[in-house]
């Protein structure tokens, strides 16, 4: 007889456990499925241990020029082991926390490979064959994505010379001089993380700028900061051809003009985007429907097609960001109770728009909101105010006076339409403007609250109110 639920969930991510432990709060009978560890991507291979990974090139980054602080250090070396030994220990440790969690919340956990076989259905394989057989009221899908494979004719990421973020994570080897094809967040984070660490870096983007999912001035600001610290960036230019060796890795990158110029890496990092892990979850024996990116459809609450089968995360459209899954875990698991019967929830549709992006590179990126662009090709009249960190006293007192914030308003309403970062910390203060954006702020009040100081958040005030031609401090 099959274990019952009212509700289980499929994939164990930063979307996935959230989900169930909301659920269990909420008096559902939750189960949680995970064919590898607890914490999926995000915490054991993603989010988490990345950042450790990057503090460590940043404080060796500081390390080297402590002179400018007044401070001597001499001899500085990096053991790329010891980095790498101290991100796996964070990662296990937030693995742990991830257990006592479901623990502490009631929830099952049943390890192995789960497949529907049927609306409200699964079938567990576990490591030793054997097949569990579940049943629930509700199924939420979050299984997540991995790394997109380059073409077939461009080579296939072994782990020796041609790297995954997976395997950029637990090197072999230091590489010596490294390419990374695309620079989205992950290909600059790790970009940046190598360059950091004394490789020679070069990365190279498809597309007419790197970082493209930001506003342009960030974009430009980005490869400047970055040309600065060494890094070769080729922009409208892909990968023809790669022919990995036994020590070294021979490339071909055409340019926007055909013209192919030939190159020898220690190592390529392939960074060109992610698909959704939705095969052999038995989503055509239930009829759910992918979309043309195939990627799971689901609205704003995480329906499906399929009644009582949901699906949230990397594995349905994007942004593909753990924060924007955990946001969809919880409103699918309180729809899912009010479904139930809870009169007490009630659950709002993902506003796409006040999610927040973070890149960790150096410098840092944040943004949330419409592009200067994106809102001008919209039809807003605009109100833009920009604010230079070299205005912002902590930023000069940190020795980090490079970057800006700009903000994006309604000229007729005064709305928030979006807010653009780079420099220290930024994504730490990105979180002022999401709020500002969920609470359907306007410059008024942004221009009313008082900000302290010293702190780089005045900077944020600035920017405001720089948009309207009051900016105090340039």
């Amino acid at each position: 007889m099959a274990d019952s639920y009212d509700l289980i969930v499929l994939g164990s991510g930063p979307g996935g456990y959230v989900a169930a432990i909301r659920a269990a709060q909420l008096g559902l009978k939750t189960a949680i499925v995970e064919r590898e560890r607890l914490g999926g991507i995000c915490l054991n291979w993603g989010c988490i241990p990345t950042k450790a990974l990057l503090r460590s090139a940043e404080v060796f980054h500081q390390m080297q020029h402590a002179k400018d602080y007044g401070l001597a250090a001499e001899k500085i070396t990096a053991d790329l082991d010891a980095i790498v030994k101290r991100s796996r220990g964070v990662a296990d440790q937030l693995n742990k926390g991830v257990t006592g969690l479901m623990k502490k919340n009631k929830i099952a956990v049943h390890m192995g490979q789960g497949k529907l076989t049927a609306p409200g259905k699964l079938t567990v394989t576990g490591e030793d064959g054997k097949d569990t057989e579940l049943e629930a009221k509700h199924v939420i899908i979050a299984t997540g994505a991995r790394a997109r494979e380059l073409p077939k004719k461009t080579g296939k990421a072994d782990g020796k010379r041609i790297w995954t973020y997976r395997h950029a994570m637990v090197p072999p080897e230091m590489p010596t001089k490294l390419l990374v094809v695309g620079s989205g967040a992950i290909g600059i984070e790790f970009a940046s993380f190598y360059n950091d660490l004394g490789a020679e870096v070069t990365v190279i983007e498809m597309v007419d700028r790197i970082v493209p999912v930001e506003d342009a001035d960030v974009s430009a600001f980005l490869e400047k900061a970055l040309r600065k610290q060494g890094m070769t960036i080729h922009t409208s230019a892909r990968l023809e051809t790669i022919e990995p060796g036994d020590k070294s890795v021979k490339v071909g990158i055409k340019d926007k003009d055909g013209n192919v110029t030939e190159a020898e890496y220690s190592h390529v990092i392939a960074a060109v985007g992610i698909l959704p892990n939705i095969e052999n979850i038995g989503l055509e024996d239930v009829g759910v429907e992918p979309d043309e990116r195939f990627h799971i459809k689901a609205d704003g609450f995480g329906r499906t097609n399929v009644p009582g089968i949901w699906a949230i995360g990397d594995c349905t459209a994007g942004p593909w960001l753990a924060h924007k899954a955990s946001h969809e875990g919880v409103t699918a698991a309180e729809a899912i109770a009010q479904e139930l019967g809870n009169k007490d929830v009630h659950p709002h549709p993902l506003d796409r728009r006040n999610i927040p992006g973070c890149t960790y590179c150096h410098p840092q990126i944040a943004s949330v909101g419409l592009t200067e662009a994106k809102a001008k090709d919209e039809g807003y009249e605009l109100k833009v105010g920009t604010f230079p960190f070299i205005g912002n006293g902590k930023a000069i007192a940190l020795g980090e006076p490079e970057g800006f914030i700009k903000t994006v308003f309604d000229a007729k309403t005064g709305e928030l339409l979006g807010a653009h970062m780079i420099g220290a910390e930024v994504t730490e203060l990105i979180q002022g403007y999401v709020v500002g954006k969920t609470l359907e702020t306007t410059e008024a009040e942004l221009m009313q609250t008082v900000f302290p100081h010293p702190t780089l958040s005045e900077m944020m005030h600035e920017s405001t109110l720089a948009a309207y031609g009051r900016a105090l401090h340039i």
